[in-house]
């Protein structure tokens, strides 16, 4: 499935897996890729940062993280909860990225949260946009996506959006949980995309 929204390879070992599986186990791979890292990155505390990576102030990362060749994290940024940034992705000054992979290429500008998501490479994404990862309006708060006809359950409380490559998101657009776009998929400024609605 997820090879019709990703290139295959990538920096990320993403396998066969469904999407959801791959975010709901995202720390303990995170761990597990830390310990076969080479002396080009600087670990601590389950942190991984790449030599070549620049670090804005105030940046917080919480572990495990690992923060590929060439990233740019700007200032007064928050990752937690098991971050993967790829060779030369960017996350622009105080966004937030919550149990996420971003691949190679991809930019998330300022002011944005990615939650629980996977980001393909070249993907944009613009100032304020949200990637939503949780139902608090649902009384069954249950993320389903919806493949080829079909609602399927994650069976998570908690899943964001799968972006393919070469996606385009505008400013202040916001992505409802369970989202999967198409590669080159374009979303307009202030659009709200709800693929499941009730």
């Amino acid at each position: 499935m997820i090879k019709e929204f990703i290139t295959i390879p990538t920096a990320f070992p993403l396998g066969n897996k469904k999407p959801w599986q791959i975010v709901a186990h995202l720390d303990e791979t995170l761990r597990e890729m830390i310990q076969k890292l080479g002396n080009d990155y600087n670990i601590c505390d389950g942190v991984a940062i790449h030599k070549t990576a620049v670090i804005g102030h105030n940046v917080t990362i919480k572990a495990p993280a690992i923060i590929s060749a060439n990233c740019f994290v700007g200032s007064n940024s928050y990752l937690r909860g098991g971050v993967f940034l790829a060779p030369g992705a960017k996350v622009g000054i105080s966004c937030e990225v919550k149990t996420s992979v971003l691949l190679e290429g991809c930019a998330i500008a300022h002011f944005n949260f990615v939650g629980d998501s996977i980001i393909g490479h070249d993907v944009n994404i613009e100032a304020g946009a949200i990637l939503c990862n949780h139902y608090n309006e649902r009384e069954d708060d249950t993320v389903y996506v919806h493949v080829d006809g079909q609602r399927i359950s994650t069976g998570l409380h908690k899943f964001g959006s799968l972006v393919g490559d070469a996606c385009r998101i505008g400013a202040n657009a916001v992505l409802s949980p369970g989202t999967l776009l198409m590669p080159k998929t374009i979303v307009r400024r202030l659009e709200l995309i709800e693929q499941d609605p009730l």
